[in-house]
């Protein structure tokens, strides 16, 4: 399997900013919750880390079904959108008035890279191929189901990692900051991946991550986290 099917796969329901912001917002949120686990460690030892590694998977499970119901409440917004503006293109008393539209669409995304004759002549022909269209309905896909099951996914196992020395390690407290360790490994995977899609240079935008997420890790054992 080539690297670009493997890419494909990965993202066959969500695009690689959704699927990447997807996966950090699920290592925040379990970063988040284990900052504030000192006390509770050092209250209750073994069963602490234990009722820890409980909160932090079911505290990503429930968000990780909030945000997949969420992505599908976000798809049929989008498209409902859409269909709102090409209503509205067909309603237009002229063709330069629904050409007019799509620009306000279009033209901050596309007024770099076109000359405005190019952009004015491709406006028209959207606007001239949305009025020869039906109104299509609006409903929920199996695309959108499925788009918002990865997320749930995506979500939920980048909790799992964090678990892992819990189960392995007997000392609590060094459970916890090994957790806090791999969080931040990934973090940093994540800055390099999500430097792909960009200008941003790997290592660098990795490092942003890692560096970002090691001051909220050193916040909060100040603070006696």
């Amino acid at each position: 399997m080539t690297s670009e099917s493997r890419s494909s796969l990965m993202h066959r329901y969500l695009d690689p900013a959704t699927s990447m912001g997807e996966i950090l917002f699920g290592l925040i949120m379990t970063l988040t919750f284990t900052l504030g686990a000192g006390i509770i460690i050092e209250d209750e030892g073994r069963q602490g880390a234990r009722e820890l590694l409980i909160a932090v998977i079911g505290c990503n499970i429930a968000w990780g079904i909030i945000d997949g119901a969420l992505y599908m409440v976000g798809e049929l917004f989008g498209r409902g959108r859409l269909r709102r503006l090409g209503e509205s293109i067909r309603r237009a008393p002229t063709p330069a008035a629904g050409a007019s539209l799509v620009a306000g669409e279009l033209d901050e995304l596309l007024a770099d890279f076109t000359s405005d004759s190019d952009r004015q002549a491709l406006y028209r022909r959207i606007a001239d191929n949305v009025r020869g269209k039906a109104l299509t309905p609006n409903s929920i896909t199996k695309a959108d189901v499925l788009g918002g099951f990865t997320s749930f996914w995506l979500v939920f196992l980048v909790s799992v990692p964090a678990g892992i020395p819990f189960l392995l390690l007997d000392d609590a407290r060094l459970a916890l900051r090994v957790s806090n360790a791999i969080l931040l490994v990934l973090l940093f995977v994540v800055g390099r991946l999500w430097s792909r899609y960009t200008l941003g240079r790997p290592w660098l935008v990795g490092l942003g991550f890692l560096i970002g997420g090691a001051a909220l890790v050193a916040v909060a054992i100040a603070l006696g986290g």
